[in-house]
C-alpha cells in the first residue's frame, strides 16, 4: 500500500481538527479553526491546501494559546510548498493589562532553506487596547534558538533531487510580536500578527493579515495575506515568501 501524500494528511488533520471543535468548545477553548483548498486542471495541474488551528483557554490567571498550521503545494506533479509549525504560549497575568509569558515555536519548513527552527521565549506583554470592537497586545522577551540550514539542489524540471544540511547552529534571540483585531462591522473583523525573532544567525518576519466575514455564528470566510521572511537563508533560497489564501472558518465558541 501506497504512503499517503502531505496533501493527503493535511486533508485529513483539517478534517480531524474541524470535527473535533465542538469537543474543543465544551472544553472551554475559544478561537477558530480553517481550512482552504484549491484544485486547477488543465494547462497546468495545480494542487494547493492549508489548515489552521488558532485556540486559546483561560484558568484563573492564566490564559493557554496553541496555533497549529499547515501548507501544501504542487503545480504540475512538482512539490512547491511543504510546510508545518506549531506555536505554544502560557500568559500569567500581572495586571489588567501586563501579564508574563513562556513560548515555545517549531517550524517545518522544506522550502525555507531551514531544515527546521525551534525556539524557546519568555517575556512580558501589555494589552495597549482591549475593548469589544478593538484589540491591541504587545510582547517582548527573549530566547534561545536552534536552527538548521539546508541547501537545496534540484533537477532541470525543479524538483529537489539532494538537500544538503549545514551546520546546527544554537543561539539567544530578542522576539517582538503584535497582535491586532478590529471589528468593522458586526460580521466583518481584521486581524494582524506579527512575530520577530532576531538572532545571530538568522531574524525571522513572520505577519498574517486576514479579513473574516461572518456568514453565520459559526462559519465565516476569510481572506488572508501571510508574509515570512528569513534574512539569511542559504544561497539560492527566497528570503521571503508570501501567501494568499480563501478559507472557510469554524468559530469555536
Amino acid at each position: 500500500m501506497p504512503a499517503p501524500t502531505l496533501a493527503t494528511c493535511l486533508t485529513i488533520t483539517a478534517a480531524l481538527g474541524l470535527a473535533a471543535v465542538p469537543q474543543l468548545a465544551q472544553a472551554d477553548w475559544t478561537g477558530k479553526g480553517e481550512v482552504g483548498y484549491v484544485m486547477a486542471r488543465g494547462n497546468s495541474d495545480t494542487d494547493t491546501g492549508n489548515a489552521k488551528l488558532d485556540i486559546a483557554k483561560e484558568v484563573g490567571v492564566w490564559k493557554h494559546s496553541l496555533a497549529l498550521s499547515g501548507l501544501y503545494g504542487k503545480n504540475n506533479d512538482i512539490t512547491t510548498a511543504q510546510r508545518w509549525d506549531i506555536r505554544w504560549q502560557s500568559d500569567y497575568k500581572l495586571s489588567e493589562r501586563m501579564f508574563a509569558f513562556g513560548a515555545a515555536r517549531y517550524e517545518d519548513d522544506n522550502f525555507s532553506g531551514f531544515d527546521y527552527q525551534a525556539t524557546l521565549s519568555a517575556g512580558l506583554g501589555y494589552h495597549f487596547i482591549a475593548t469589544e470592537a478593538t484589540k491591541l497586545t504587545g510582547t517582548l522577551g527573549a530566547g534561545y534558538r536552534v536552527l538548521v540550514p539546508e541547501q537545496l539542489i534540484k533537477d532541470a524540471a525543479g524538483n529537489v533531487v539532494q538537500r544538503i544540511k549545514g551546520e546546527r547552529s544554537e543561539n539567544v534571540v530578542a522576539n517582538a510580536g503584535i497582535d491586532f483585531e478590529q471589528k468593522l462591522t458586526a460580521t466583518t473583523t481584521l486581524t494582524d500578527k506579527l512575530l520577530v525573532e532576531a538572532g545571530s544567525d538568522n531574524t525571522y518576519v513572520n505577519n498574517d493579515l486576514a479579513l473574516r466575514v461572518s456568514m453565520t455564528g459559526k462559519l465565516a470566510l476569510s481572506v488572508g495575506y501571510s508574509v515570512r521572511h528569513n534574512t539569511d537563508p542559504p544561497p539560492g533560497i527566497e528570503k521571503t515568501d508570501q501567501l494568499t489564501t480563501l478559507n472557510l472558518v469554524y468559530m469555536i465558541k
